[in-house]
């Protein structure tokens, strides 16, 4: 629904056509065979770019025209951004006096749509209760994004308020967005919550995507999209300004065709953020080099433990679970020490099938952690939704929220607390949590720092 309000700008960003699978932008080059947008990387982009082939400018047009064809089937594309072909000038010409930023320049991007951006993008988390509402400034790694070159083109759709308001409702879908499917048969179930960014970077609706996840909502539609996705450790990449659920598992990561481009990604928006205390924690003083650590003999050495007792199958599943096996062969070919059945403990397993303390923390961290950490933040706030309960009163009444086929029962349950995770009730639950997490096989850590980081709360993520 979003997207509508941005078609008729967004026509006029194609006048520069292109064919819905190739990209052939310009005449410069002629004779060059250019890379499909559904599979072309990062280098290839570049190298386009470097050679004079195509221009930012050229690839916004690209891009956009490529959403546009498909966008009304699938519902991948909530916003699309009407500065992007001003931002695409002013990077060409950036490159034209001989200077880029990094590999990322010019290149567009689009953003899961809990991403906040202070631009004339909406922030919505997929609700109407934030429409119209306005930040201060960028999310960190929005604005990290930008330093870096990149084109943000537009935000995609996701499971609304990123899969944390009904028990009910399906992956995907958000009141502001519609239904988001998956590309490979129809109405495919996309996963979520990060629903349009799997789909979107499976289709090439841009070189790479941004995602964020608090349990599985990175990895789970990457993978049935075909996709790298990395879901960084807590702290690895800042959660400030961005939609939360909570500060303790939440975390933004890449979502890309390849490895390679999954941590070119990850290497600009990755580091320490004044405004997210938990990114002071890392222990560096910048980050890796993600991209320069991609070599085959990264993996010698480094022990990686198989729990077999959680990995089970599915009526169907015997190609994914072959392809796992051969995962793991490839990686002990690499010089990985492969570690088999480091089984996580009959406590753990129980608590993981049938305790409820990880929701307890993550709806009494929602409690406090909307209202703190974004609500109170912004400029504007045209429906005054303050905290959970005005959020929830809002999509009980506006009937485009779809209440009560859509329910609130998460919110429900989070409210019916009657405490939020500074309230001492919280730190059993949270307790819980951590002695579940501590039940990591000893087998696996090697190293005494790899033991202290069992006591933090870095692997409660």
């Amino acid at each position: 629904m979003g997207l509508s309000c941005t078609i008729g700008l967004s026509l006029l960003l194609c006048l520069q056509t292109v064919t819905c699978h190739y990209f052939y932008p310009n005449q410069t080059g002629v004779g060059d065979i250019f890379p499909l947008l559904i599979d072309v990387t990062t280098e290839e982009l570049e190298t386009g770019l470097e050679r004079g082939l195509f221009t930012s400018i050229d690839l916004v047009n690209a891009y956009t025209a490529r959403i546009l064809e498909v966008n009304s089937t699938l519902n991948v594309v909530t916003e699309l951004n009407p500065d992007a072909l001003s931002i695409a000038a002013e990077l060409d010409a950036e490159r034209a006096n001989g200077t880029t930023r990094g590999p990322l320049h010019g290149m567009p991007i689009l953003i899961k749509g809990n991403i906040g951006t202070a631009d004339r993008m909406s922030t919505t988390a997929g609700s109407f209760a934030l429409l119209g509402a306005t930040l201060p400034r960028d999310s960190s790694v929005a604005a990290k994004l930008r330093a870096a070159g990149v084109v943000i083109l537009g935000k995609t759709n996701l499971s609304q308020w990123a899969n944390f308001r009904s028990l009910n409702s399906s992956n995907g879908w958000s009141a502001y967005g519609g239904q988001t499917f998956g590309a490979y048969y129809p109405q495919q179930d996309p996963s979520g919550s990060s629903s349009g960014s799997g789909v979107a970077s499976s289709l090439g609706l841009a070189l790479a995507t941004l995602g964020s996840e608090t349990s599985g909502s990175i990895l789970s539609p990457s993978q049935v999209n075909n996709l790298v996705g990395i879901k960084p450790t807590v702290g690895l990449t800042s959660r400030a300004l961005v939609i939360p659920i909570s500060e303790r598992q939440d975390t933004i990561g890449p979502m890309a065709r390849t490895v390679r481009d999954a941590a070119y990604l990850l290497q600009a928006i990755a580091g320490r953020d004044p405004d997210d205390n938990y990114t002071l924690a890392q222990p560096f003083d910048n980050p890796p080099d993600y991209v320069g650590a991609l070599n085959y003999s990264s993996l010698r050495g480094r022990r990686i433990g198989i729990p077999r007792n959680i990995i089970t199958g599915f009526e169907g599943d015997g190609p994914l679970l072959a392809a796992f096996e051969g995962a793991i062969q490839t990686v002990r070919r690499a010089g990985a020490v492969i570690i088999d059945n480091t089984n996580i403990t009959a406590y753990a397993l129980d608590q993981y099938l049938n305790g409820n303390a990880s929701l307890i923390v993550l709806e009494a961290d929602f409690v406090t952690d909307l209202p703190q950490n974004y609500l109170s933040k912004l400029v504007s706030n045209p429906n005054n939704v303050q905290n959970l309960a005005d959020v929830s009163n809002f999509t009980r009444a506006f009937p485009p929220e779809e209440y009560p086929s859509r329910d609130t029962g998460i919110w429900d349950e989070a409210l019916a607390l009657g405490f939020n995770n500074s309230s001492p009730q919280f730190w059993s639950f949270y307790e819980n949590n951590l002695e579940v997490v501590r039940d990591i096989p000893e087998l696996c850590l090697q190293s005494p720092y790899e033991k202290m980081l069992v006591d933090k709360e870095y692997w409660a993520s």
